[in-house]
C-alpha cells in the first residue's frame, strides 16, 4: 500500500476522502460539544438516527443516501427535542435523560431493522451497515454529498465564530450582549446532527460519539485558544480518518470505523501525556520548576 494509491485507487480514494471529511467536521463541531459539556449528547443523537434511517427506507423503499440521511437527520433532531423536553419539564438528571433517549431510540431502531430484514427485499436493504459503518462501500457520489454538507457546516461556523465563542464560554454574558442564545444553541445542535448524518456510512451510530469527542479532547490538551483547538481537532480527526482508512484497506477484514477510533484513542492518550497545555508530563515539569523556584 503506497500513498499514490490514495489518489489512483477508486475505493481507497473514496474511503480516505470520506473519512478525512468526517474527521474534520467532527473535530470542529465536537470542539463546541466538549466545551459545552455535551459530548454524550452526540452519542444520543447518533443512536437516535437509526430509527430515522429505517423509517425513511420503509416509507420510500429507497436506500439512496440523501433519503436515508434525511431520515437520520429528522430522527436525530426529534431525539434532541425530546431530550431537551426531559431536562426542562422533569427532575431527571442529564445523565439519566441521555440514557433514556439513547436506549429508547436505539431499541426502536433495532426493532425496525428486524422488521426490514423480514421483508421480501431485505437482502437489498443493507441498513444494518449503519450500526458500525461500512466505509469500504462509499462511492464518489456519497463522498461529494458529504463534502457539500461539510462545507455548509464549516461556512456557518466561520461566519458565526464570534457569536458561538461567546455563547459556548458564557451564556449569561451572551444574553447581556443581546445574542439569540436559544437560536445559537439550536443551530449548533442542528449542525451536530448534520455531522452525525455525515458519519453514519463511515463509522455508524455506535462509534460516532467517539468521532465527536476524541479529536476535541485531544486538542484541548495542547491549547487554551478556541481557534487553535478547532484547527487541532480538525487535524486530529482528518489524520485518524486517513490513517484508519489506509489501515483498513491494507489489512483484510479490518473495519474502517473501529480502525479510526483506535487511532483517535492513541492520539488522546498521547495528548493527555504530552499536551503542551494540559498534558500530564508537562504539568509535572511545570510543578517541579515552580517548586524549585520556591525553594
Amino acid at each position: 500500500m503506497t500513498w499514490t494509491e490514495v489518489f489512483t485507487d477508486y475505493t481507497l480514494r473514496n474511503v480516505a476522502l470520506g473519512s478525512a471529511i468526517l474527521g474534520v467536521v467532527s473535530g470542529v463541531l465536537g470542539t463546541f460539544a466538549v466545551l459545552r459539556r455535551q459530548g454524550l449528547a452526540g452519542d444520543a443523537l447518533a443512536h437516535a438516527a437509526l430509527p430515522g434511517i429505517c423509517l425513511a427506507y420503509l416509507a420510500t423503499g429507497s436506500k439512496a443516501a440523501p433519503v436515508l440521511m434525511l431520515g437520520a437527520a429528522l430522527a436525530g433532531w426529534v431525539g434532541m427535542v425530546i431530550l431537551i423536553g426531559f431536562l426542562r419539564r422533569t427532575r431527571v438528571d442529564p445523565g439519566s435523560a441521555l440514557a433514556i433517549v439513547l436506549t429508547t431510540f436505539f431499541g426502536f431502531g433495532v426493532v425496525l431493522l428486524t422488521v426490514v430484514q423480514k421483508r421480501p427485499d431485505a437482502g437489498q436493504a443493507g441498513l444494518d451497515k449503519f450500526l458500525f459503518g461500512q466505509a469500504a462501500a462509499l462511492v464518489q457520489d456519497q463522498v461529494v454529498l458529504m463534502a457539500g454538507l461539510s462545507v455548509v457546516v464549516l461556512v456557518l461556523i466561520a461566519a458565526l465564530f464570534k457569536e458561538f465563542k461567546v455563547f459556548v464560554f458564557d451564556v449569561d454574558y451572551a444574553r447581556t450582549l443581546g445574542l439569540p442564545t436559544g437560536r445559537l444553541g439550536a443551530l449548533l445542535t442542528a449542525l451536530l446532527v448534520i455531522a452525525i448524518v455525515i458519519g453514519l456510512n463511515t463509522v455508524g451510530v455506535v462509534l460516532m460519539s467517539a468521532m465527536l469527542v476524541a479529536p476535541a479532547a485531544a486538542a484541548r490538551q495542547w491549547t487554551e485558544s478556541l481557534g487553535r483547538m478547532i484547527l487541532l481537532a480538525a487535524g486530529f480527526g482528518a489524520t485518524a480518518g486517513i490513517f484508519g482508512a489506509l489501515w483498513s484497506v491494507s489489512q483484510d477484514h479490518t473495519p474502517t470505523g473501529p480502525a479510526i477510533v483506535l487511532i483517535l484513542s492513541l492520539l488522546v492518550v498521547v495528548s493527555l501525556l504530552f499536551g503542551s497545555s494540559r498534558g500530564w508530563v508537562w504539568e509535572r515539569v511545570r510543578r517541579h520548576r515552580q517548586s524549585g523556584v520556591g525553594a
